[in-house]
């Protein structure tokens, strides 16, 4: 890259940091937001939560963003939701900023010519992209999910992104409480091959948090892929867990079920599923965002409490549960088997 090159970057990246800066986006926020509001009362055996499914546009103005987040959470706040779960790649409408990024399914897609000057493009992934625009988005999304979760006084599980670190990209999410507090978050351990290419860093260990919900946890994606994440956090009485997704593949409801549902049914707790819908340079996600539950306290038996019906399109989830009969449920489950041993060893084994 040439000295002009780099100054260019240096200035635009710069550019960025200001549009984004916590101090334009607070005083928008502060003519949009409502109160705070108290946080309502929580009833053990009606915790309302919302699961939200995400259409991928692009925005120019990361205030237009925040609008269409604001959106999203005040709808699930009418429907009475005390949770409400955003997807994975929740960051990707941000890319919007970027001159030129709807021609970037041209080079992802493989359809460029070779030519003078197409070397430099293709050489950009989308993890050199999020390293870049780590710096601007993140201060922002922290202030922006944040001040909805005080305003609204419910949790926000904000989604995952990929932000850039000293040592490398972390797929991460984040859970705020009605205070506005980043309870915490949480690096996602399983990858996707096309992270693994692009030198995400995993994740060593799943987390788990204490809240006026109960105990939640805040795994990512593919983490749901194997049963022994969701074994993990049952062990740990992890009451509700929260899975952003953003699966790269047409939709196909037979190989969805590798997912949430089963890992809802062997560990008996609760599965939020919230998914991204859409394209971006040459990549497409679909996904059905859904609230799911062990078959015996599901009203069809079915596991399903409330789920979407389209895989592509903007949608939202909402459902009751009953921490209750769930507890009720695993000191009389008539098949649990259980490996102790198997789970004292997962730290271990996470970290190796």
């Amino acid at each position: 890259m040439s000295i002009t090159d780099r100054l260019k970057e240096i200035l635009y990246q710069r550019y960025l940091v200001w549009l984004c800066r916590p101090a334009r986006l607070s005083r928008h926020l502060r003519s949009v937001l409502p109160g705070p509001i108290t946080p309502a009362a929580v009833d053990r055996k009606k915790i309302r939560a919302a699961a939200l499914q995400i259409e991928l546009k692009l925005y120019k103005d990361p205030l237009d963003y925040a609008d269409e987040m604001h959106r999203r959470v005040k709808e699930a706040y009418e429907a009475g939701a005390q949770l409400v779960a955003f997807p994975e790649y929740n960051n990707l409408p941000l890319f919007g900023l970027l001159p030129g990024i709807d021609k970037m399914e041209e080079v992802y897609g493989q359809n460029i010519e070779e030519g003078p000057g197409n070397d430099a493009v293709n050489s950009i992934s989308l993890a050199d992209i999020f390293s870049f625009m780590t710096p601007a988005v993140s201060p922002f999304i922290e202030v922006l999910y944040s001040a909805m979760a005080r305003a609204y006084g419910i949790y926000i599980m904000a989604g995952s992104y990929p932000l850039a670190e000293k040592d490398g990209l972390v797929n991460r999410s984040f859970l705020y409480g009605p205070d506005g507090r980043l309870i915490g978050s949480q690096d996602k351990v399983h990858l996707l091959p096309v992270e693994a290419e692009w030198q995400l860093k995993r994740g060593s260990s799943f987390s788990h948090f204490d809240t006026s919900l109960g105990r939640l946890a805040i795994p990512v994606c593919m983490d749901a892929t194997y049963y022994e994440t969701f074994r993990i956090l049952e062990s740990r009485q992890v009451d509700i867990v929260i899975l952003p997704i953003a699966n790269l593949e047409e939709y196909n409801y037979w190989l969805a079920l590798r997912g949430i549902w089963p890992r809802v049914q062997e560990s008996v707790l609760y599965g939020i599923k919230s998914a991204l819908v859409g394209s971006l340079a040459g990549f497409t996600f679909t996904g059905r965002a859904g609230i799911f539950a062990p078959l015996e306290i599901t009203a069809k038996c079915d596991g399903i409490l409330a789920e979407v019906e389209r895989s592509d399109s903007e949608a939202m989830a909402v459902a009751d549960l009953d921490l209750d009969a769930l507890h009720q449920l695993r000191r009389n489950h008539p098949w649990r088997d259980h490996n102790p041993a198997l789970f004292r060893r997962d730290r271990k084994d996470l970290s190796s």
